[in-house]
């Protein structure tokens, strides 16, 4: 079963306006904060796409380094580390799954089931990129569901998302594949779900892991305002 879906991704970058950084935690190993929606985790490849999270966390650190990324267009939860033993060890803890996240979202229509898993394999849509699509030749991809709310008013859902791989948008693919888009989704959405929304109804609320140079258990929790 091949999945391919319509965009209604705009290519303008319009970055929030800076007005300081939300920082969840920090030491002399990591950086965490909150990246607003419609901010690039990194910088893009032209002139205008500079202003990024990593470019605003360097005016307060210079020895910030990436190590994960998020969509521009989720909200939440990102870490930098701030020394390259520390960026070494956190790649490790994020290649070996050690690191676990969490996301909430509000989707399109009531999800019948209160809890569930969608295994279904991802692979790049190359024709029509940075769009993905579900592939039976694609890579393994699983996700795992919990409704938190149904809106029967609004017909919307919204439920929490844990990613139990991290391939790139697996969780906007899967909802969709569901027939429950991400309200706001400009790559996945069908027009309904897309204008419920004025952005991606995404966010990274949950991250946790063992700190791996104190060895300190470190849970990070962030509420989406949505």
């Amino acid at each position: 079963m091949i999945l391919t879906l319509m965009t209604n991704a705009c290519s303008i970058y319009k970055p929030p306006k800076h007005t300081g950084l939300d920082i969840l935690f920090q030491d002399e190993h990591l950086f965490i904060v909150n990246k607003p929606a419609n901010l690039l985790s990194v910088p893009g490849n032209t002139p205008e796409k500079k202003d990024c999270m990593v470019s605003r966390c360097q005016t307060v650190f210079d020895d910030v380094f990436v190590v994960h990324r998020l969509d521009m267009s989720t909200s939440g939860i990102i870490l930098f580390a701030r020394q390259k033993d520390s960026l070494r060890a956190m790649n490790q803890l994020f290649a070996t799954r050690e690191v676990n996240k969490t996301y909430i979202a509000i989707v399109d229509g009531l999800v019948k089931e209160d809890v569930g898993k969608i295994n279904q394999p991802l692979m790049v849509d190359w024709p029509n990129r940075p769009r993905q699509k579900i592939d039976s030749e694609g890579k393994a991809s699983c996700t795992q569901y919990q409704v938190l709310r149904r809106d029967k008013n609004k017909q919307t859902t919204r439920i929490q998302l844990t990613p139990m791989t991290g391939r790139s948008h697996q969780l906007r693919v899967h909802m969709a594949w569901l027939g429950h888009a991400i309200l706001g989704d400009e790559f996945y959405a069908p027009d309904k779900a897309f204008h419920k929304a004025d952005r991606l109804l995404l966010h990274a609320s949950g991250l946790s892991f063992k700190h791996p140079i104190t060895h300190q258990k470190i849970n990070i929790h962030c509420l989406p305002q949505f």
